[in-house]
């Protein structure tokens, strides 16, 4: 009697697919057993359960809805969750790690965009690209135009990191040849790990008051809600900037807008309270020139979206295979991630 292929109920959304998964991916995925596909261009509670019968590993990503804490009690033969995203604090409860259901992520894959992104608003301060295009396309004269625009070397700064998770580090390999000096702020840093980095561990204050750019990497946690707040927001130095792509939960946006709107500092923010931004949000006011907005865009590359199907299509193959996996998350990790 032939063995039965395993079962793999893919739970994602029509838009997330075409952005997850290309050809090859889908051909693999296919090959690994039977796959349930969703038929409509959304996924709701009943589609999940439709899918999960009998199935074995399923493929999660933006758009999926939560798993209720008893799924497991209905589908004992599920042995995996491989999120395609990077957060599965909402999607997976506690409890379902408890009951022995294993879960990767494909976080890692999403760190080198955010960290481009990051570099690429602290070269864009640092140098005022922008501030010379518009100034020349207005007619401004050659000379006064680059004098009216200060220029900075980003190596000849003091990068302050907040949060040493996947993307913290991988800012921290982009920084790092540039000559920055790079301090972390990041209480499970040890002194050998910062040492390979080429880094050096700071306390948040410290952090603060010595950087010329800040840059957000913590996940929202009880102790990092509203972590940077108006009393942190004042040690910054006059002129520094304040990267925000992490989580806007993390920082008071009214102590921030305040400060924004006082001049003495710029912020290139990425993720806000509100989401998406209301037109009349006060960020969008164009007279805040000191501040850089975007829609939460700094995950976002084509490329890193498929290496995130990739992974995880990958990932199931290893588990139906009965190898390790590259992108587990274990019950310890999920208390300090977001």
């Amino acid at each position: 009697m032939s063995k039965q292929a395993p079962i793999i109920a893919v739970l994602l959304t029509e838009k997330t697919r075409r952005m997850m998964l290309d050809d090859a991916a889908t051909a693999q995925l296919n090959g690994l057993g039977e796959v349930r596909w969703p038929t409509g261009a959304a996924i709701d509670a009943g589609d999940v359960g439709r899918l999960l019968q009998g199935a074995t590993a399923c493929l999660t990503g933006w758009g999926t809805p939560p798993f209720d804490p008893a799924a497991r009690q209905r589908h004992p033969q599920l042995a995996l969750v491989a999120h395609s995203a990077g957060s599965i604090r909402t999607l997976v409860p506690a409890r379902l790690f408890d009951d022995g259901l294993r879960v990767s992520h494909a976080a890692s894959k999403i760190a080198a965009s955010v960290a481009e992104f990051v570099v690429a608003e602290a070269l864009l301060a640092m140098r005022g690209i922008h501030r010379l295009h518009h100034r020349l396309r207005r007619g401004g004269e050659w000379l006064d135009v680059r004098a009216a625009v200060p220029q900075k070397l980003l190596g000849a700064r003091t990068v302050g990191i907040v949060g040493a998770g996947y993307v913290g580090r991988a800012v921290m390999r982009l920084l790092v040849p540039f000559g920055c000096r790079v301090l972390v702020v990041d209480p499970y840093l040890d002194d050998g790990e910062a040492a390979a980095l080429g880094v050096a561990k700071a306390g948040p204050d410290e952090a603060l008051a010595e950087s010329d750019v800040i840059s957000l990497h913590a996940p929202v946690l009880p102790e990092t809600r509203g972590m940077i707040g108006a009393r942190e927001l004042a040690l910054l130095r006059p002129g520094a900037l304040f990267i925000n792509t992490a989580r806007a939960e993390l920082v008071d946006e009214a102590a921030l807008l305040a400060e924004i709107r006082s001049g003495r500092i710029e912020a290139a923010l990425d993720v806000f309270d509100q989401e998406p931004l209301p037109q009349d949000s006060p960020f969008r006011d164009p007279a805040l020139a000191n501040v850089t907005i975007s829609p939460h865009a700094a995950g976002h590359t084509e490329e890193a979206h498929f290496a995130q199907g990739q992974a995880m299509v990958d990932e199931i193959g290893r588990f139906l295979r009965g190898e390790p996996l590259h992108h587990e998350v274990s019950r310890a990790m999920l208390d300090r991630m977001a």
